[in-house]
């Protein structure tokens, strides 16, 4: 008896997932499309034309226990497809609307530091020749706009969404502790790239998590509660 309701509860938390991803998708994926191509061009341009004179961060001790991974771009790439859940399994204004005032509070909050604070990551000592993948990061991405990590703090603000829709949706204890690893390997990411030091991540997680708990006016709720 006990698996059958294993198995009915964990069928209707995959029913009504599937119902929220279908729900206004095609208005979903040109929101997220539209707002994160907004936001790319605000970042380069930040990062390509700084106003005030750019700060080298200094390194700590974490940053020398977190070696160079080159596989960690893998994990560093993936916040991509990770921050794409959260708008994907929406499905009410209440909660869309939400989300959109946390996203934007936070890059503008990240902005406005990259603005009138610039900051970029000391060079570490590595032949970029024989990591072509991360090289092609380093010429795209310049190791400015560091402090805060905005990876970093857009990671942990999915992470707490996803907790509280994965809760929502009574969802399998697994997948609880997916989210928390994969946010995890995305912060741990930021650093074994050497695209970040410890110092981006120390100011790019609380900076993420302030947002996420923030109180949700004017709205009531980011999600309704299930009977």
């Amino acid at each position: 008896m006990t698996y059958n309701r294993r198995m009915h509860a964990s069928s209707g938390s995959l029913q009504e997932a599937w119902s929220r991803f279908r729900d206004r998708w095609w208005l979903k994926a040109l929101g997220f499309s539209a707002y994160l191509t907004a936001f790319m061009v605000l970042y380069f341009v930040l990062l390509r034309h700084p106003l005030f004179p750019v700060r080298i961060l200094p390194l700590t001790a974490l940053d020398g226990w977190i070696g160079f991974a080159p596989w960690s771009l893998i994990l560093y790439a993936s916040l991509w497809f990770y921050i794409s859940l959260v708008p994907n399994l929406l499905n009410s204004w209440n909660e869309m609307g939400v989300y959109l005032v946390q996203v934007t509070l936070l890059s503008l909050l990240g902005f406005g530091l990259f603005l009138f604070w610039p900051s970029a990551v000391p060079a570490p000592d590595i032949d970029w020749t024989q990591h072509p993948s991360v090289a092609f990061l380093k010429s795209v991405d310049a190791s400015g706009n560091a402090c805060p990590s905005m990876h970093a703090a857009f990671a942990v603000l999915t992470a707490v969404w996803l907790f509280r829709l994965l809760r929502h949706l009574r969802a399998p204890r697994w997948l609880q502790v997916t989210n928390l690893l994969w946010c995890i390997g995305i912060l741990y990411s930021t650093l074994a790239t050497k695209q970040h030091v410890a110092l981006d991540l120390y100011a790019g997680v609380p900076l993420g998590l302030a947002v996420a708990f923030l109180p949700a006016w004017p709205f009531h709720s980011p999600l309704p509660q299930r009977a």
